[in-house]
């Protein structure tokens, strides 16, 4: 493995600065081709939540009332990855769409926030991976316990650094490995289906088809699956994240939109058909991962542990993914003088080697509070996931402005109004998020925020001739404004992890 490092040269003004884009083929000839491109999407967005979905649906709707909340979450994130594909198209300019459509929208301290939110979000679900892969390879071996304990914080430990070690090896080694571990993670999810339309029961599909009285009425079903929906699609932003590493910037788009069908319709194929096996408070009863449960009383003891190893090769893959996204989103910032410029250091092989290590140092360390403060974990997994909620309305929001004010779109006025359509349904589906994950999230989350406006103003301190504007000499007080609120909510008990 090659060790040297290439330390950027001082960046060039802003008018005359090539692209990454430029620079990215000079140090890694071989880009990443559609069917990677695909493979990150569905592969970041198929992780550990498919195979707990039949529960978590059930535990609170029946079939109706999930049928409606799959079609309402279909469109907004349809609409969503359709925001995606369009700025890709329109702005083939702009590397890693989280960070530079929220710079584009509102100046470089909201794109700095939205990359730290998505950065932050990506680091502490990947701790959550590592312990989702020790419990269920505790079905094999029991030593490794609920995931958290010391023989499988060592284990988690071995598999971060082997992944560490063979991304530095080169980003598209890492990609086609995490192409070939999304091929296995459908397999298993494919015989799932297929096992399970064999043992389909009518009778017990229809039976309470819009829930039992205990559930509550059918919008309070549905909107119930659909804060379940929202955080099993997290993910499908990753093609934009490596449009600058895309063998073709038109393919960026296309690996969303496909990657986004492909993904839905597991995820629909999983929920619905479970409800086929087994009532919905049986369903709703069961131990997660529920997919196991579902093909044992469909099959026997072995659909068991099909799901168990096919969780194992899922949490794997997805794992994979998180690393390289979560490298990728501060790499661009540093590169574009918005975080530290050590973040931009590459290796021989054009891998963002300090991003990665900082990051999985990050890993690390938060794998080891794991044995001390598991509840405290499992809240800050809720917060981090909460966080990129942001990122996704500064992206639906960036859509509605370019779309409004018709950029790009001279002599064009039907698609212009289709697209502003598409941005708009985008952007009112993100703010319903955002209301769904409540203020006490949203309130917590500027904990996680406040310390990175920090690293901000030190990088800002590096630049000559820098500023601070005042729409965002107000954005930093609201952002620590509510970090002291939470802060005191906290120390006095009025708010809890």
């Amino acid at each position: 493995m090659a060790t040297e490092l290439h330390v950027p040269q001082p960046i060039p003004p802003v008018a005359s600065r090539p692209t990454f884009a430029d620079s990215a083929r000079k140090i890694e000839p071989k880009r990443l081709s559609l069917s990677l491109l695909i493979a990150l999407v569905v592969g970041s967005m198929i992780g550990s939540g498919i195979f707990s979905l039949p529960q978590n649906m059930a535990a609170s709707a029946g079939a109706g009332a999930i049928l409606i909340g799959w079609l309402i979450t279909g469109v907004g994130m349809l609409c969503l990855a359709l925001v995606y594909q369009m700025l890709s198209n329109r702005q083939p300019s702009l590397d890693n769409g989280v960070f530079a459509y929220a710079r584009e929208l509102g100046g470089e301290f909201l794109g700095f926030n939205s990359a730290w939110g998505y950065w932050i979000s990506a680091w502490i679900g990947n701790v959550s991976y590592l312990v989702i892969l020790f419990a269920a390879l505790s079905y094999f071996f029991p030593l490794f316990g609920e995931g958290n304990n010391k023989a499988a914080i060592v284990g988690a430990s071995v598999v971060l650094w082997g992944l560490h070690w063979m991304i530095l090896r080169g980003m598209r080694t890492a990609a086609r490995a995490n192409a070939l571990t999304t091929v296995a993670k459908i397999v298993p999810l494919l015989l799932f289906i297929g096992l399970v339309i064999a043992a389909f029961q009518r009778e017990t599909f229809s039976l309470d088809f819009w829930g039992a009285p205990a559930l509550g009425s059918t919008l309070d079903q549905v909107k119930s699956t659909m804060l379940v929906t929202v955080w099993v699609f997290i993910g499908i932003e990753g093609a934009n994240v490596f449009s600058a590493r895309a063998a073709k910037r038109s393919n960026v788009g296309r690996a969303t939109v496909i990657g986004f069908v492909i993904t839905l319709l597991l995820l629909i194929a999983v929920s619905l058909l479970s409800l086929g096996i087994l009532k919905q408070p049986e369903l709703a009863a069961l131990k997660n991962p529920s997919m196991a449960g579902v093909l044992q009383a469909a099959t026997g003891p072995w659909g068991a542990v099909l799901i168990s190893i096919g969780l194992i090769i899922s949490v794997g893959g997805a794992l994979l993914a998180w690393t390289l996204l979560a490298a990728e989103s501060v790499f661009i910032p540093a590169k574009e003088q918005v975080m530290p410029g050590a973040l931009a250091v590459e290796n021989a092989q054009g891998v963002p080697a300090n991003a990665l290590w900082v990051t999985n140092g990050c890993i690390q360390l938060f794998l080891l509070l794991t044995l001390y403060s598991s509840a405290s974990y499992l809240a800050l997994i809720s917060l981090a996931t909460s966080m990129i909620l942001l990122p996704y309305l500064f992206s639906g929001l960036y859509a509605l402005k370019l779309t409004w004010k018709g950029q790009t779109y001279a002599g064009h006025r039907r698609l212009q109004l289709r697209d502003l359509a598409i941005a708009a349904v985008a952007t009112l589906y993100c703010l319903w998020l955002l209301y769904a994950a409540g203020p006490k999230y949203m309130l917590l989350s500027a904990l996680l925020y406040a310390p990175g406006t920090l690293i901000y103003l030190m990088t800002l301190r590096t630049r000559q001739g820098w500023h601070f504007s005042g729409p965002e000499t107000g954005l930093l007080v609201i952002i620590w404004g509510a970090a002291a609120v939470a802060g005191w909510m906290l120390w006095s008990g009025t708010l809890t992890l």
